[in-house]
């Protein structure tokens, strides 16, 4: 979700950014005089010399009482907003590594990456699921694994989670030295392409 959030917003900001720039070089450059084009009405640059706020508009509602706490509201709203959005961009949605015990008492960094790949490698050769998507997430000594599968239209999904819970989990979390590997799946079917008879 946070991705699609990221490219709304994205997307919002610089279509506004990109048409006021343009608005303005379009003033600034005196292409509605040199062109002979009328503007629509209401519309705040013409010449070169306009400024994009006049005084009249800066201060066209101060002396409402009601102007500054929605002010200060629609300021706190948005800062509140960005300050979420900065925290979710710095928040580490995947697991660099895992610590595994090697028995020695050092201990051993296994890339999370690499024991995401060999899950789903194992989940994508059982019969039933067409792909996998693995990634890790949790503390380095307990991580846990977030699942997603695609199902083939034959598979059924209880002996398919069985399978994986009783095999590619199973194997993950021996091969790590871990004591279990938690896991939420999330399973959905393939959809069916459009046949032509002829």
């Amino acid at each position: 979700m946070l991705r699609t959030v990221n490219r709304v917003l994205t997307a919002l900001i610089g279509l506004v950014l990109l048409a006021l720039g343009l608005a303005v070089l379009f003033a600034a450059a005196g292409l509605p005089r040199r062109w002979d084009l009328s503007m629509p009405s209401g519309w705040p640059w013409t010449r070169p010399g306009d400024v994009v706020l006049t005084d009249a508009d800066r201060t066209r509602w101060t002396g409402e009482g009601w102007w500054w706490p929605v002010v200060i509201a629609a300021l706190a709203v948005l800062a509140l907003l960005s300050l979420w959005w900065l925290l979710a961009q710095l928040r580490r949605h995947r697991l660099g590594e895992v610590l595994v015990d090697s028995g020695d008492g050092e201990g051993a960094r296994l890339r999370g990456g690499a024991l995401e790949d060999v899950v789903e490698a194992e989940a994508e050769a059982q019969p039933g699921v067409d792909r996998a998507r693995v990634t890790l997430t949790g503390r380095r000594r307990s991580p846990r694994a977030r699942i997603g599968l695609v199902l083939a239209p034959h598979a059924q999904p209880g002996p398919v989670a069985h399978r994986l819970r009783g095999e590619a989990l199973h194997h993950a979390a021996t091969s790590a030295g871990l004591d279990a590997l938690p896991a939420e799946v999330r399973m959905r079917a393939a959809r069916h392409r459009a046949e032509r008879v002829s």
